[in-house]
């Protein structure tokens, strides 16, 4: 995708010493890739020390077009470089990877990056470093043919993914790793959802194209609707006034699968950022939600959603996999665990993703998933629904985890998954990421027969 208008204008201009984006940058790409830091935590800071929007939203393109592609542009640097750079010189390593990027992806004219990342050598006290961060960087633009045939053999770099990922999804998926990986690799669609409360889809769609803003429905949905550009929240035609969120396609399916009814009672485990304890009451207003979340700080921001779109909630902070603190003993007719799980599923909009999550993680999470589904289950009403979903494509944490929860509890059977897109598998339904433009996701139903 072609960089905003504007920004490689503002590339060439001149800024005041420390406030360079591609250094600003190179310190975020730092702080994830050596101390483990989300995207969500080490970003926001870093661009709010720069006094141009312009330069923030730079910083959020480079650092994630470089996260994206890190595999491949670190196999190029190190195919570039004569011996590796000193662990101190942690952040220039970064900032060749952004000059990288930028030459390698961006439509961006190539003197302006080779200039612009030069110059942010200095930013970094570097200086020692703009002839080596020049050569890097010319020899890339003359040798990238044969740069990209070396990299042929080498799977975690032709597919930007780590190679335990790539191995686990060719176990799991073999029919459709490479779309997988593939998909992961692309910007994600900019998705809302219409609060039918307040008006219809259709509605919704006249007042966007009024505003020559293009936007198609998504078709898996009722609500759903996915813009052919992001924008701003803020320039969102009645965001404030609650008539849409922003929600992708595959988790505005969530709600629905409930099949919720007037006076049924709902738990909503691991809720926030709360999109779908939202969704639920657009859909039903007479139902009892009760919403629950382990971390009391991300319930204010469920409460700040649910007050826009003018919706009421129980909120309750708690573990959801130790009811005994926070349960009054009452049943519910319906449970949604969004289960805490690897977003495998959703990489292409947490590209940090790639960089963050372990091996080793993924029997962690598959036990803390096995102790919520059986620490929820006994809440659950006879006749009711347990609605399971990650944002995962992993088979340990979907459709086996389901199948061993099944074998050992004779009072659970699985109901179908009323959906028609995705993939069915031997328990649940996965979506893939990219499937009808969604994001990778997992379904599976179940419910109490004593």
């Amino acid at each position: 995708m072609p960089m905003p208008s504007g920004v490689c204008v503002l590339a060439l201009a001149k800024r005041p010493r420390g406030s360079d984006p591609r250094a600003a940058a190179a310190r975020v790409l730092v702080q994830v890739r050596d101390k483990g830091r989300s995207l969500a935590t080490a970003l926001p800071a870093a661009q709010a020390e720069l006094a141009d929007a312009r330069d923030a939203a730079l910083v959020q393109e480079l650092v994630y077009g470089t996260l994206r592609w890190y595999h491949r542009l670190d196999t190029f640097l190190g195919g570039l470089l004569r011996k590796p750079l000193k662990a101190r010189d942690a952040d220039l390593h970064c900032l060749l990877l952004i000059g990288l990027y930028q030459l390698d992806q961006l439509a961006l004219p190539e003197r302006v990056a080779v200039h612009e990342t030069v110059q942010a050598v200095r930013t970094l006290d570097k200086d020692w470093a703009r002839g080596l961060t020049n050569a890097v960087l010319r020899n890339f633009q003359r040798d990238r043919q044969q740069l990209g045939q070396a990299i042929t053999g080498d799977e975690a770099a032709v597919y930007a993914h780590p190679r335990w990922l790539i191995e686990r999804l060719q176990s799991d998926w073999p029919e459709h790793w490479q779309e997988i990986l593939a998909a992961n690799n692309m910007r994600p669609p900019f998705c809302l959802r219409i609060n039918q409360q307040r008006m219809t889809r259709t509605e919704y769609l006249e007042v966007l194209a009024e505003q020559d803003i293009d936007a198609s429905p998504i078709a898996e949905t009722s609500q759903g609707v996915c813009l052919s550009k992001p924008l701003a929240v803020t320039r969102l035609p009645g965001f404030d006034a609650g008539n849409v969120s922003v929600q992708d396609g595959a988790a505005q399916l969530a709600a629905p699968l409930l099949q919720l009814q007037p006076g049924m009672r709902v738990l909503d485990a691991c809720a926030a950022p709360g999109g779908k304890t939202a969704h639920m009451l657009e859909l039903a207003t007479q139902v009892e939600v009760t919403a629950i979340d382990i971390d009391a700080q991300r319930l204010d921001r469920i409460h700040e959603n649910l007050g826009r779109l003018g919706l009421r909630a129980a909120l309750l902070a708690g573990d959801a996999g130790r009811p005994a603190d926070w349960w009054d003993g009452r049943s519910f007719d319906r449970i949604l665990l969004d289960a805490p799980c690897s977003a495998s599923g959703v990489i292409r909009r947490h590209p940090d993703i790639k960089m963050l999550r372990r091996p080793a993680d993924i029997e962690v999470l598959v036990q803390r998933q096995a102790a919520l589904l059986n620490a929820l289950w006994p809440l659950l009403a006879t006749g009711g629904m347990l609605l399971y979903c990650t944002c995962s494509v992993l088979a340990a944490e979907n459709s086996r985890q389901i199948g061993d929860f099944l074998k050992q509890h004779k009072d659970a059977s699985e109901l179908p998954v009323m959906v028609a897109c995705g993939q069915r598998c031997e328990h649940g339904r996965q979506i893939l990421p990219g499937d009808n433009g969604m994001d990778g996701f997992y379904y599976a139903c179940l419910t109490r027969t004593a």
